[in-house]
C-alpha cells in the first residue's frame, strides 16, 4: 500500500511540473533513496505499457518526465493549438544537428561547417529551448559554445546524445569536396568487381587463344602423322607390290 502511495505521488510531480524532473529533486521531495525511486519508477514504466494509457514515463538522461504516448501525437494536435507545434526551417535543423553531433561548438565553427550565417538559426533554436549556451571557450575572443537542451531530448525521443543515429562517415575526393565514406566504399568494391570481371573475361580470351593454338598445334601434328602414315604406307604397299612382282618373276622362270 505505502509503495503505491509513492507511485501516485511520483506520478503527481511529473506531472505537476511539466519538465525533466532530477533524481536529485525527486529524492529530496519523496525522502527516498535514488536506488528505491528507480526501482519504483521502472515498475510504473511497466504498468504505463501493460494497461492501455495515453501517457509513458520517459528518462531523459539522469532525470524523468511525463509524456504523452508517440502513438497518440494525431489525436493530442487536433486539439492543442497548432501555433504550439514546433516549426523549424531546413537551416535551423541543419544547426541543430551540428551542435547535437558537437556538443560545445561555436557559432563560428557552425559557419564553418554549413557556409552560411548562422545567426538566425541559433536565435531560432534558443527561442524553442533546443540549445542553451554552454559556456566561453579558452580562445582568442572568448567564443560561445553552444550544447543542445534536455528539451531537445525529450522533443526528439531520445534519452542521452548517445541515442543520437551513426553518422555517415566523410572522405575529401580528388576535388577536395566531402563524399560519404561508404558511398566510397562501394564505389571502390564497384570498381575492384569491374576489374576482377574484365581480367576474368580477359583471362577467358587468353585461354580461348590458348586451346586455339593448342587445337591448331594438335591439328598440325595429326595432320603430320597422318601423312608421315599414309607415306610410311605407301612405301610398305610399294614393297608387297614389288616382292610380289619378284615371286611371279620366280615362277616364271621355273616354269621356263
Amino acid at each position: 500500500m505505502e509503495e503505491e502511495k509513492i507511485k501516485g505521488e511520483i506520478e503527481a510531480i511529473l506531472f505537476a511540473s511539466g519538465r525533466v524532473v532530477s533524481l536529485r529533486e525527486l529524492e529530496l521531495s519523496l525522502e527516498l533513496n535514488q536506488s528505491k525511486i528507480i526501482e519504483l519508477i521502472a515498475k510504473m514504466q511497466e504498468d504505463y505499457k501493460k494497461a492501455s494509457r495515453g501517457i509513458e514515463i520517459v528518462k531523459v538522461e539522469n532525470g524523468y518526465t511525463l509524456s504523452s504516448k508517440q502513438e497518440y501525437h494525431e489525436y493530442i494536435y487536433g486539439v492543442i493549438d497548432k501555433r504550439t507545434k514546433l516549426s523549424l526551417s531546413q537551416a535551423a535543423l541543419e544547426v541543430l544537428a551540428i551542435i547535437a553531433y558537437n556538443p560545445k561548438i561555436t557559432r563560428a565553427e557552425i559557419e564553418n561547417i554549413r557556409g552560411v550565417e548562422s545567426n538566425a538559426s541559433l536565435y531560432r533554436l534558443l527561442e524553442h529551448n533546443l540549445i542553451e549556451y554552454a559556456g566561453k571557450l579558452d580562445l582568442p575572443g572568448r567564443p560561445v559554445a553552444y550544447k543542445v537542451t534536455e528539451n531537445f531530448l525529450k522533443k526528439f525521443g531520445l534519452n542521452t546524445l548517445e541515442d543520437l543515429p551513426e553518422l555517415p562517415r566523410y572522405k575529401m575526393d580528388e576535388n577536395r569536396q566531402l563524399v560519404i565514406d561508404d558511398i566510397l566504399e562501394n564505389q571502390e568494391e564497384t570498381k575492384l568487381k569491374n576489374v576482377e570481371m574484365k581480367k576474368t573475361e580477359e583471362n577467358k580470351e587468353i585461354e580461348k587463344n590458348e586451346n586455339q593454338k593448342d587445337n591448331e598445334i594438335i591439328g598440325e601434328i595429326e595432320n603430320q602423322e597422318i601423312k608421315v602414315y599414309s607415306e610410311n604406307k605407301e612405301i610398305e604397299n610399294n614393297k608387297q607390290e614389288e616382292n610380289l612382282k619378284q615371286e611371279e618373276g620366280k615362277k616364271s622362270d621355273r616354269q621356263d
